[in-house]
């Protein structure tokens, strides 16, 4: 077996895309118990709703599909929507991988901040993203599309499990070298 391969999204991928998200439902459902909330266990979007905004990466292993990152992009931000990964396919460096490129791929595009967001305590969500290198943003700094994201969320009772947060990343570029 080989470790994963990060790549865009391709027409035939997208229509597995949902089936793992949705594989991911039940590893919120054991650790959250009886305050699992149904969005956390709702049906995911399609690939090609995900596909038809923003930008869609896959990682593959032995050409199997077992994991995606959605990332929006915002007039200031690029905002990391989602990172899912086959819970057969955890602990193995397929979110990392994911969220590197996303990462990658923003800085490319122009991007020098990405954002999430995400549940602060649970360990494959806030501490995870910590160790890439995200900081927590107080309320006080979020930008207006990250208002009416937490606002979507506390609509869905995501709070309702455990707290949640809004985090980012400067990009970094390099530096061009100085001409003399």
């Amino acid at each position: 077996m080989t470790g994963p391969v990060v790549r865009p999204a391709r027409p035939s991928d997208l229509r597995r895309v949902a089936a793992v998200e949705d594989a991911g439902g039940a590893m919120f459902a054991e650790h959250f118990g009886d305050r699992v909330v149904p969005a956390l266990l709702a049906r995911a979007p399609s690939g090609a709703e995900r596909d038809s905004v923003g930008h869609l990466l896959v990682a593959t292993e032995d050409r199997r599909l077992v994991g995606f990152a959605h990332v929006v992009p915002h007039a200031l931000h690029a905002h990391l929507d989602q990172v899912s990964v086959l819970p057969a396919y955890t602990r193995r460096g397929t979110g990392t991988a994911l969220v590197r490129a996303a990462m990658e791929e923003a800085r490319l595009s122009g991007y020098d901040v990405m954002s999430l967001t995400t549940f602060r305590d649970v360990p494959w969500n806030g501490p995870f993203y910590l160790g890439l290198g995200f900081v927590e943003v107080p309320e006080e700094r979020w930008e207006p599309f990250q208002r009416d994201l937490r606002a979507a969320e506390r609509a869905l009772l995501l709070d309702e499990p455990g707290p949640r947060v809004v985090m980012e990343r400067r990009l970094v570029r390099p530096t061009r070298p100085r001409v003399r």
